[in-house]
């Protein structure tokens, strides 16, 4: 029964999705049947992502020690962490779901709770073909000026966050992120 209970806690999320579109199905079938195919294919679309991921984090889990990540993206790490920190967010590969496993090794290895925040900011606003499509469709001067903005507003957030979190807040995090296995 437990066992049962802890896989229902683990796939609630897929359960519900599943349940949901059965409830579809049932009222509209038409419309439950769109449903299911947009379903479908964004399973075959994480499953084709998620592996990838998981594959560079065991590697990065595996070749960087913690001692380096402390020194390059941890709290002395001046901008060279930030730096660090939008790089890995901007040239990452896929969506932002594949962000916070990355941000949960980065946290397990040492990193500065902003660094992480600006990774995934950077993630999320401002990848490099993302940029490219953007200047081609919208102008490069349209282009710069998000991209500035991104700039300001990733480390506002980001700084402005860290401060706010008490170290209690703070500790809670890093302990959730050494619990993952990943």
């Amino acid at each position: 029964m437990a066992k049962l209970k802890s896989i229902i806690k683990r796939y609630r999320v897929f359960i519900l999705l599943l349940v949901a579109n059965i409830f579809i199905v049932i009222i509209n079938p038409d419309l439950g049947k769109k449903s299911l195919q947009i379903s479908w294919k964004n399973t075959i679309e994480m499953l084709a992502i998620i592996p990838p991921i998981f594959i560079l984090l065991g590697l990065l889990d595996v070749w960087v020690k913690k001692d380096t990540m402390v020194k390059y993206m941890g709290e002395k790490s001046g901008i060279i962490g930030v730096l660090l920190a939008f790089l890995l967010g901007s040239a990452a590969a896929g969506p932002l779901y594949g962000a916070f496993p990355v941000a949960s090794v980065l946290l397990k290895k040492g990193s500065r709770l902003s660094n992480v925040m600006i990774m995934i900011g950077a993630w999320s606003t401002t990848k490099i073909p993302l940029l490219l499509f953007e200047a081609s469709s919208m102008g490069l001067k349209f282009t710069l000026i998000r991209f500035i903005l991104n700039l300001f507003g990733i480390g506002i957030i980001a700084y402005t966050t860290e401060k706010v979190l008490s170290n209690d807040e703070k500790s809670l995090i890093y302990n959730k992120a050494l619990a993952r296995d990943i």
